[in-house]
């Protein structure tokens, strides 16, 4: 299980500059598995946000569990997940300014006779103390992807979003979607 925790002793709900809590702290649930094994999958989860009240959802962590990838003799599997404010084509790494958070678990098998050795990484390896969110989502929706590498069955992704909704000034509000859509 990776979880990304955000301290919430420094946060007090609207600390967010610009931003005016407008409901209390909420869990969101994600699943997606892949269309078929080592295929690229996403899916898309609406937060039901009205752009009209200039409403955005602002992060405080995120828990990803995923499927462990499959152990073969003499060959390297891994699965990566994320969670990404904006529609993405393949897995995206952590130069991308719109993933929220990533996991990746691997085995190493290459030359080994055996089942190779498992390794697993998770983002946010700084301590997160002094941050107020880990990101804020201004478009309607968020997207979970999932693939495997040299895996034999499908892989799935599962976890919960934590945050709440927040409503922004009209300058910030503008500048939040523009710079989401633009970095798509």
């Amino acid at each position: 299980m990776f979880v990304v925790y955000i301290n919430h002793h420094l946060l007090g709900l609207g600390m967010a500059k610009g931003l005016k809590p407008s409901s209390s702290t909420v869990a969101i649930g994600f699943s997606v598995t892949e269309t078929a094994p080592n295929t690229f999958t996403q899916s898309q989860t609406d937060l039901n946000l009205s752009p009209l009240d200039r409403e955005v959802f602002v992060v405080l962590a995120i828990n990803m569990d995923g499927s462990s990838p499959d152990a073969q003799a003499g060959i390297n599997s891994a699965v990566a997940g994320m969670v990404t404010t904006t529609s993405q084509s393949a897995m995206q790494d952590l130069a991308n300014s719109n993933l929220l958070a990533r996991r990746s678990e691997r085995i190493r098998a290459q030359g080994f006779v055996d089942g190779g050795v498992s390794f697993s990484e998770a983002a946010l390896e700084t301590p997160p103390a002094t941050l107020e969110y880990i990101g804020i989502i201004a478009t309607n929706d968020f997207f979970v992807g999932i693939e495997g590498t040299n895996c034999i069955s499908p892989k799935t992704v599962t976890g919960k979003l934590y945050g709440y909704r927040a409503v922004a000034s009209a300058d910030i509000y503008a500048a939040l979607v523009q710079s989401e859509v633009l970095s798509a």
